[in-house]
């Protein structure tokens, strides 16, 4: 049984029951309190009381703290966010659920957290949700039948190494996080659209954070993306950029008057010219010799990711390929990846990301030989992100 109203086991009906009583002190707080809202939090724990309990719990600790009955007439977010946090809801799948658009490409990700707190921006994507769950509301009564999931179309086009950035990821990984803990069984399809050779790696960082139902819904198209998306969306409620009909009153095909699509964010809405980071290690190179890290890479398509900072001046770094194997080499002995050059990350610390074309050893190397005076501290972290090798399958059996 799906455990849906209207397709429940004796059982499910059950542990419907016995949940509706544990839970009957917090239900006030809650704006639908029918069988159909009480069953999305008893499926996302497959119907595991305990668990539900749990969830829906602390669901209402965020209610508060969110202020969500009154976030969308309340919280206004800051201007930056409002013009070049890039999405929008536009249009209806073709049995009645809204659908919302996010564009990867266009998004400045290191603008955006150098311009407002992540709690801004988290506070944003929780306020996008709300007006979703209004609008399923909206489409429940006029329909006459209820509608609680949206569609999602995730358009990558444009997805590159610098989305990857750690700090940038680590928040997007905060937001699914918060949509997967508050929002259960709200989304009934996700497409993913333009996805570039890129795409399994980002995918790999937060496919640990997504449940198993939410995988499932999640559809990754190939360059027949546009013909996919008219199997389920009207003409005339998908963009005539996306394929469809419709267009903005002006004619405009992108419909941005309902999607924003991002954009560089200009310098002057920046608060802070770095995001603070913790460090994994630490190493003090002295004067006139360098410092050398070897990642193993197995197979093409991994990316490595690293950010460092020096103390108390600049720091020469590069990248290079071991040609031989069991042996330190010296620069001039290495193929070289990433030109070695020196970097002012005593006053912003450095990031960069290189993706690995060949097998082998890998070699970060911190060069101070320049110095004749100065020892310096390096504080750096570095990770090997691995590609999905069932998304990077799936989306070359698409694209064949």
């Amino acid at each position: 049984m799906s455990g849906r109203v209207g397709d429940l086991s004796p059982k499910q009906a059950e542990g419907l029951a016995k949940f509706r009583e544990n839970v009957q002190d917090v239900l006030p707080s809650l704006p639908s309190k029918d069988d159909y809202a009480l069953l999305k939090w008893l499926r996302a724990r497959n119907f595991n009381l305990q668990k539900s309990e749990a969830m829906l719990r602390k669901h209402i600790e965020f209610r508060k703290h969110m202020d969500l009955d009154n976030i969308l007439k309340n919280y206004q977010p800051p201007e930056v966010l409002r013009l070049y946090l890039s999405g929008g809801f536009c249009g209806y799948d073709r049995e009645g659920n809204p659908i919302w658009y996010d564009m990867i490409g266009p998004l400045d990700a290191k603008g955006l957290l150098f311009s407002a707190s992540k709690q801004d921006l988290i506070k944003t994507k929780v306020r996008d949700c709300q007006m979703l769950v209004e609008e399923c509301r909206t489409v429940t009564q006029k329909l006459g039948r209820n509608m609680e999931e949206a569609v999602m179309i995730y358009d990558c086009e444009g997805l590159a190494l610098k989305h990857l950035w750690k700090p940038a990821v680590e928040a997007f990984i905060e937001i699914l996080i918060m949509y997967e803990d508050n929002y259960p069984e709200s989304l009934k399809r996700l497409f993913i659209i333009k996805a570039p050779k890129l795409f399994p790696v980002a995918y790999n960082l937060v496919k640990p954070f997504l449940s198993e139902d939410t995988r499932k819904k999640i559809m990754v198209l190939g360059d027949n993306w546009k013909e996919v998306l008219l199997k389920y969306i009207s003409p005339d409620q998908l963009p005539a950029y996306y394929g469809g009909t419709l267009t903005d009153p002006d004619g405009d095909p992108k419909c941005k008057s309902k999607i924003k699509y991002g954009g560089d964010i200009p310098k002057s809405y920046y608060v802070c010219d770095q995001v603070k980071q913790q460090y994994e290690h630490t190493v003090m190179i002295n004067r006139g010799s360098s410092h050398q890290v070897e990642y193993e890479i197995l197979f093409p398509g991994c990316v490595l990711r690293w950010q460092f900072m020096s103390e108390p001046s600049d720091i020469g770094f590069g990248v290079f390929l071991k040609t031989k194997v069991g042996q330190r080499q010296k620069a001039g002995e290495m193929t070289e990846v990433i030109t070695s050059d020196r970097y002012n990350a005593h006053l912003v610390p450095e990031d960069g990301t290189v993706t690995c074309s060949e097998p082998g050893i890998y070699v970060l190397r911190f060069d101070n030989t320049y110095s004749f005076l100065k020892s310096k501290k390096v504080n750096f972290s570095v990770e090997v992100l691995l590609p999905d090798k069932a998304s990077e399958e799936q989306i070359q059996q698409l694209n064949d």
